[in-house]
């Protein structure tokens, strides 16, 4: 694999010194030092991991941390609004941070104010709520506020304040408003003092296009007008992406108000931003609401109220959040320290997003057709029109768009962290991805909201993917996702097992800074880019046999609930493979701890959530946030034993003694706690010490296993379009989605085929069997007579329980983790991706449509299993006969 790696590091290079010689050298690194070193230095918690996702939040530097907690462990900081010693230095300290704010903007306190605020956010509803609009009336057309389509929601979000003062709102195209520059479109009228407000962002957040910073004096001045309205023009300039990356000289580019988000420049804070104001405009600003602090004078009986004189002072309600206002000082001083300055972190970001994007553009399937589309308004020619964005979304041969959920789950797989979706940013999403008004209308009815996974909606895309670049990002992490759209587009049939993320790449001899100050950006061919085959196929990832789970010796459990001998691999290899007849339960699974190994069972009790005791317990780490294989793949080694009849669950794991923990918990001893399952707010309690410190020897870090509480219920959401049975509520335990998952052997059998059979070079199998079936984590294993057919159900029975299907299991990365072994292949994930049409369906969700629990009840492997097609046709034609044979009451 290193070997592969090296290859196509080499490739990379030498296509990126080939594309234009004539061209300038762009800068790479921050001077004589390694930008490599920089890296291990002040991001070791990089190390492994591919982070493309700096327009979202960029990371702090370890110096940074360092340098802030040493301050604050140095002196004391009062509250600003006191007058004792430390409330002085807080107060003091405050003040020079606004300074070195505005030095940084290269402006002044003569011309610009600081306003401390809650993020960018909120300092866009300060403008909206305090700017002096004028509504309509007889005598006046009133105020105007406009703004880019190409804008943040929460730019957008600002027209509905107007519109509750009778302000109108204009939205208006980036191509409208070059149309009106290229008119010259204007209307000016000195004696007209009718305020209107125009918003548009310095860089786009969607596409990293940079809008012209002329605008800014063009629209004041009344040359360009975003709308034909007569008035004085002010401009609110949305700097919070643009500044993370380049630098802002105000005092050239004098707009009226410029938000701004500092965790975007520095990683850390997080929650506070500034708006920056204009000292010419802020006597025009009104206020309503007074807070703690803003008060020269003010009467609690009396309508009286004089507000402090400074424009900081009047909009700063309450104490500020001083200790992280202190923390951006350090924040100025190690951005400075370790790359010298904004003008050298852009041209950096420049030459590594130029690079990608030429790399991206350039690469073609076999017929010639173009692995991506990207989403630009620029050519990605300088820093001056475009910023360090790449949006776009991944096509197949045919052209068709892959949905950025499945390129996100993807890219998970190689440890590449990026972004998808609509980014906040409607307007240049419908836009570049030609969605309509009408469609966003229909895609909300058919379930999509925003931050959701609905990534195709009849095949039309309901949002992209985004990667971006910051300050220590590297060439290594440009190449690195670079290696992973060409793994998972081009060579698709070849077996690649998957990379350990920048492992391979900080072995790819990539040149350190000092030795890539020449690099240049190339077009990518996609013969040069190919990497190796043949380098990749000895990996061991291959090659690991299943291991052995040795049963835990517990007795015999009451009521004749058996649990087989064999392991679960074992017993699946037999089962699966001995073709017992159609429609029938070949094996049974419960996974009592959420994301750990699987316990199969021959026969067992049903309970109202499901399968007794599944998913009842959970692991979380020391902030209470559940644990999954996404995170941490080894809790697939966790191996858990119910003895019904002991009353007690046996936890096992290599190199550890093994563990009991009671079924239920002690009413007077449980601590319960909350925690959160899909979204779902469950109490749960914790299962003590004693285990807790079991479970952080074993994963080398502080964790906790918590219980879902007897008396919390759970309450299935309806999903997948289908209704409850009146009078009913299915609960469910510490499960996704549904009380059961079920799978037929057949479509088992038809993925090991498409593995198997992809190999183009005859290598060796690569899964067995016993493998896929244990990865997919189902409940219910059955056998069948086509592959799928399952898909095609509405309900089953099996003996007197009745199932609604509710619909597929969307699949996520962890089928590509070996639930015997910990490690990961992201080639099951990919087949069964281009197998079945880019959607990355396997297994079926069962919910109870009702059930009697007055007598117990049981699911038992050999039980037949009755379909009832979608369109309400007997799937089988087993004799009624035989309905209840197989459930024991």
């Amino acid at each position: 694999m290193a070997g592969a790696a090296a290859e196509l590091g080499r490739e990379l290079r030498a296509f990126a010194r080939s594309w234009d010689p004539s061209a300038p050298p762009l800068a790479y690194g921050y001077g004589p030092g390694s930008l490599r070193e920089l890296r291990a230095r002040e991001f070791g918690r990089l190390a492994g991991t591919v982070y493309l996702d700096h327009a979202g939040a960029t990371l702090f530097s370890q110096s940074q941390l360092e340098s802030f907690t040493s301050d604050l462990t140095e002196n004391i900081y009062g509250n600003p609004h006191s007058q004792n010693i430390s409330s002085k230095l807080t107060h003091d300290t405050v003040e020079q941070v606004r300074y070195r704010i505005l030095a940084y903007f290269h402006t002044t306190a003569e011309d610009y104010s600081v306003i401390f605020t809650a993020g960018s956010t909120a300092a866009l509803k300060l403008v909206a709520e305090a700017f002096p609009w004028v509504p309509q009336g007889p005598e006046s057309s009133g105020s105007q506020f406009c703004y880019l389509t190409d804008s943040h929601t929460s730019v957008v979000g600002m027209r509905n304040v107007t519109m509750a003062m009778n302000v109108m709102s204009t939205p208006v195209r980036p191509e409208d408003l070059w149309s009106a520059k290229e008119r010259r479109a204007s209307a000016n009228d000195p004696d007209c003092k009718l305020p209107h407000l125009f918003c548009y962002p310095a860089q786009s957040n969607f596409s990293g296009a940079r809008y012209p910073l002329s605008w800014i004096e063009e629209i004041k001045s009344g040359w360009l007008c975003p709308v034909s309205t007569l008035g004085k023009w002010f401009v609110l300039l949305d700097a919070a992406s643009y500044v993370s990356t380049s630098p802002l000289d105000l005092s050239v580019h004098q707009a009226d108000f410029v938000p701004i988000s500092f965790y975007k420049i520095f990683g850390f804070p997080t929650g506070l931003g500034a708006l920056l104001v204009h000292n010419r405009v802020a006597p025009l600003l009104r206020k309503t609401y007074f807070g703690g602090g803003t008060a020269s004078a003010y009467l609690a009986g009396e309508d009286f109220y004089i507000p402090r004189p400074s424009v900081a002072q009047r909009f700063e309600d309450g104490t500020i959040s001083f200790l992280d206002v202190i923390a951006l000082k350090h924040g100025f001083d190690t951005l400075e320290h370790l790359t010298g300055g904004m003008e050298n972190i852009k041209q950096h970001t420049f030459t590594l997003v130029q690079y990608t994007y030429e790399a991206l553009s350039s690469l073609q399937y076999p017929n010639g057709a173009p692995v991506v589309r990207i989403y630009s308004d620029s050519d990605f020619s300088s820093p001056e029109v475009q910023g360090p964005v790449i949006n776009f979304n991944v096509l197949d041969d045919k052209g068709n768009i892959i949905g950025y959920s499945q390129v996100d789950k993807m890219a998970s797989l190689y440890n590449i962290h990026l972004r998808t979706g609509c980014f906040c940013n409607t307007g240049a999403c419908q836009r570049h991805l030609g969605i309509s008004s009408e469609m966003v209308r229909k895609h909300f009815q058919a379930g999509h909201v925003c931050g959701d996974n609905m990534d195709l909606i009849d095949g039309h895309p309901t949002g992209s993917v985004r990667i971006s670049f910051g300050y220590m990002s590297t060439l290594d992490d440009a190449q690195a996702f670079l290696r992973f759209i060409i793994d998972t587009c081009l060579h698709s049939s070849g077996g690649w097992p998957i990379s350990q993320a920048c492992a391979d790449t900080r072995d790819s001899e990539a040149p350190s800074a000092e030795g890539q100050a020449d690099v240049a950006p190339a077009v990518v061919h996609r013969h040069s880019l190919s990497p190796r085959e043949d380098a990749l196929t000895g990996s061991r990832v291959w090659n690991n046999s299943p291991t052995a789970v040795n049963a835990a010796p517990v007795a015999p459990p009451v009521c004749d609930v058996t649990r087989i001998q064999q392991t679960p691999s074992e017993k699946a290899a037999g089962v699966l493979e001995g073709a017992l007849g159609a429609h029938v339960i070949t094996n049974l699974y419960l996974y009592p701890i959420k994301s750990c190994a699987a316990f199969e069972v021959t026969r067992w009790p049903v309970g109202n959530q499901g399968l007794l005791y599944d998913r009842s317990w959970m692991v979380v780490n020391h902030n209470g946030v559940c644990l999954s294989q996404k995170q941490e793949p080894r809790l697939c080694l966790i191996q858990p034993f119910i003895d019904l009849q002991q009353r007690i669950m046996v936890i096992k794991a290599k190199g550890m003694e093994p563990i009991e923990v009671p079924l239920e918990e002690n009413s007077e001893r449980a601590q319960i706690c909350q925690s959160k399952v899909c979204a779902d707010r469950v109490n749960t309690y914790d299962c003590g010490e004693k285990i807790s410190s079991w479970l952080s020897t074993f994963f080398g870090r502080p964790c906790h296993l918590i219980k879902q509480s007897s008396d919390f219920q759970r309450n299935a959401k309806k999903k997948h379009g289908k209704d409850q049975p009146s009078g009913t509520t299915a609960t469910l335990s510490l499960v996704n989605e549904a009380q059961y998952l079920l799978i037929n052997t057949s479509s088992i059998l038809e993925l090991h085929q498409w593995l198997n059979t992809s190999d183009e070079n005859g290598k060796e199998e690569l899964f067995s069997v016993k493998d896929l079936s244990l990865r997919f984590r189902a409940n219910i294993i059955i056998s069948g007579k086509r592959a799928f057919e399952e898909e095609k159900w509405d309900e089953i029975s099996i003996g007197s329980l009745r199932f609604q299907v509710l619909g597929p299991c969307h699949r996520c990365q962890m089928i590509c983790i070996d639930q015997q072994t910990g490690q990961r292949n992201q080639h099951i994930f990919q087949k069964l991706s281009e197998s079945r049409e880019r959607k990355v369906n396997f297994g079926m969700y069962l919910m109870h449509t009702s059930l009697d629990l007055s007598s117990p009840c049981f699911l038992s492997v050999g039980s037949q299993v009755l379909s009832v097609l979608k369109e309400n046709v007997e799937g089988h034609d087993l004799p009624a006969s035989e309905k209840h044979q197989d459930v024991t009451s």
